[in-house]
């Protein structure tokens, strides 16, 4: 009896876990329709990086998503070749341990971002490529942000459920404040998600991502410029997020 009723558990959790078949035909559907609008804005954003910074156009970065499992997320690079990146990791844990709320480190600057790219970076299209992972299955349109192994060897037990969906290019998370929100919150809202998620939810959220990146780029531009110049960010600053 004891052993029918560990079996039953298990099966429950699996399910609950199981990506939905809706969600990679919204995805697959969804890329198919914004392919003639990506790619070339996606080849433009290439040619710029390549312009003005030498180095490769891509960023590879091993990135923790679905149930725990490692993959190379892709972005466009958006820094110069070279710069040191330690420094996010001490910013995290600080985040992941206060009530401060998730600024970037990049949005006080950071000479070590190459011409445009804090713009790619706030708009959100620095992570064009990641569409490249969605198609490969590792990650999907909506979902958590796939975070940094570091960042989830701290996680607490209860914080790891917000591996039960694939990550997401945009989330929960950043329709309802972002860098505005704490780490905290910023776990609570990925697992409503990982729990609650529907096709009518996926839709509503990349309904509410342009907004929300306008909002984001406008919020960037504002911090920048209220910010005294001694206060922005060393170049010893490097941000991840």
């Amino acid at each position: 009896m004891n052993f029918l009723f560990r079996k039953t558990k298990l099966q429950k959790v699996k399910c609950h876990a199981e990506v939905p078949r809706w969600k990679r035909t919204l995805d697959v559907v969804f890329i198919l329709l914004i392919l003639p609008f990506v790619l070339p804005l996606a080849i433009l954003i290439a040619v710029l990086i390549r312009t003005v910074s030498a180095g490769p156009i891509l960023f590879r970065q091993e990135r923790v998503g679905y149930l725990g499992r490692k993959f190379m997320c892709f972005k466009f690079r958006t820094m110069f070749v070279g710069v040191e990146t330690t420094t996010h990791q001490g910013h995290l844990q600080h985040l992941m341990k206060s009530d401060a709320p998730m600024v970037k480190l990049d949005a006080r600057g950071d000479s070590r971002i190459i011409p445009f790219g804090l713009l790619l970076r706030s708009s959100g299209l620095d992570e064009l490529p990641q569409l490249i992972n969605v198609l490969r299955g590792e990650m999907s349109m909506v979902g958590p942000r796939p975070c940094l192994a570091y960042e989830c060897d701290n996680y607490l037990p209860w914080q790891r459920e917000r591996f039960n969906t694939l990550p997401g290019l945009t989330g929960l998370w950043q329709v309802s404040g972002k860098n505005q929100t704490t780490f905290a919150e910023m776990m609570q809202l990925d697992i409503s998600y990982a729990r609650k998620k529907t096709l009518w939810l996926d839709l509503t959220i990349i309904l509410k991502t342009i907004p929300a990146i306008l909002g984001q780029v406008w919020y960037a531009r504002k911090k920048k410029k209220t910010l005294p110049l001694e206060s922005r960010a060393p170049r010893s600053y490097q941000s991840n997020l």
